[in-house]
């Protein structure tokens, strides 16, 4: 594996007060990702198909001003935040 557990940063959340927030997952589905296994990746954080596009979007826009990129981006974002806080409510009640 590319990005073995043990280098991955800990949840300060998690070892502070006891409970996931809402970013934990993201590095384990990345590593997921970068290892072709996308349905655990989706299981892991479900925003990760929205974040990485929003990210490649955020990086193209400093060097291309397109019309409407500003557009596609606050639509990403608003998608992957939606992603992230509804996902995080069922992975509290399960």
């Amino acid at each position: 594996m590319l990005l073995q557990e043990e280098y991955m940063l800990p949840c300060l959340n998690k070892k502070l007060f006891g409970f996931e927030c809402m970013g934990c997952g993201l590095q384990r589905s990345l590593n997921f990702l970068i290892h072709g296994e996308f349905i655990a990746a989706f299981k892991m954080y479900p925003a990760i198909y929205t974040l990485i596009p929003l990210g490649i979007f955020i990086v193209v826009s400093f060097f291309y001003k397109a019309k409407n990129i500003n557009r596609i981006i606050n639509m990403l974002a608003i998608v992957s935040v939606l992603i992230i806080i509804i996902s995080f409510i069922i992975k509290k009640i399960n």
